[in-house]
């Protein structure tokens, strides 16, 4: 069973040469080899504060450590997006079955599903392997939902459920909005930021933790509208904040604790005080009926944070 060394010296083995040229112990900084434990090793790594570029993810082919093999990495990538979109594919359809009983309504089912699946789907990239390509692989989840929008929403083809659960008045172009929106947004979150930083975590809470929340408490509890947008809330905007803060939080937490990387936590919930509370000023103005909401709302989620956690 291995266990942290107390000294620095590092004994490095023979097939040191057989790691990429990015992962060699030589090509990394002494801040990032100064402990043989792999949980410190990895959280030093990958750690916002401590990142820096390195050529390797695209020229090796491999961006973190392959422990099982290229086949290995690929055999559990396969398995881990098969098993995703199987759940994603269940998720709606139980709340369709819910919103067709009439056991739920249909508003409060489209919001559940816009809160729950973007986090759920985050929730899940640990189950990938530390290879290049999984976030690609990942990726496939969401891809997979934006071609079944794109041929519903064109009336290629016809799904009653699949409408009923995700747009507002029930029209297929609906499906070329909001939800068209939203999805692309889970790949651009995946491919760009991934597990590796605090970016794609926060922008992806926000857009599903907050601004799903703001629209349920809004319009339940939204009496007294914004002076300068009526069709928005102080319940709603508070709820937003509050919510995509703690949401935020939240996830960072989960992936810190599986040593993705680590933070101050201090700073970090300034930070991201900062950003649910610019996101949730965006989200307030009368510019909805010019940029949706799953839009603006995790693009200027994405420029704050990446702002706030760049030093």
């Amino acid at each position: 069973m291995s266990r942290p060394f107390t000294t620095a010296s590092l004994v490095v083995p023979g097939t040191h040469s057989l790691l990429p040229r990015h992962l060699r112990l030589s090509n990394l900084p002494p801040s990032l080899t100064a402990t043989t434990d792999t949980r410190t090793f990895r959280r030093r790594f990958f750690s916002p504060y401590n990142f820096r570029p390195v050529s390797g993810p695209l020229t090796a082919g491999l961006g973190g450590f392959d422990v099982i093999g290229v086949g290995g990495s690929m055999l559990q990538d396969t398995g881990a997006t098969a098993l995703v979109i199987a759940g994603a594919y269940a998720f709606v359809s139980t709340f369709d079955f819910l919103s067709e009983r009439k056991l739920i309504e249909q508003n409060l089912s489209r919001k559940l599903v816009h809160i729950l699946s973007g986090l759920l789907f985050m929730a899940s990239w640990p189950i990938f392997s530390a290879s290049g390509w999984a976030r690609y692989f990942a990726s496939v989840v969401p891809l997979t939902n934006c071609l079944r929008l794109v041929i519903h929403g064109l009336s290629l083809a016809t799904d009653e459920g699949l409408i009923k659960s995700v747009t507002r008045e029930g029209k297929p172009e609906e499906l070329l909005r909001g939800p068209l929106y939203y999805v692309l947004v889970l790949i651009l979150s995946a491919v760009l930021f991934w597990r590796e930083s605090p970016v794609g975590v926060i922008s992806l809470a926000m857009m599903c933790g907050g601004d799903g929340i703001a629209d349920i408490v809004g319009r339940r509890f939204g009496s007294t509208k914004l002076p300068y947008n009526k069709q928005k809330s102080w319940a709603g905007s508070l709820s937003m904040f509050v919510l995509g803060f703690l949401v935020s939080v939240g996830m960072l937490y989960y992936f810190s604790a599986l040593g993705y990387f680590q933070l101050d936590w201090v700073s970090t919930v300034e930070r991201v005080a900062l950003v649910s509370f610019i996101a949730t000023m965006v989200e307030s103005l009368p510019i909805t009926g010019m940029v949706d909401d799953n839009i603006s709302v995790p693009l200027v989620s994405m420029v704050v944070a990446s702002l706030a956690f760049a030093y």
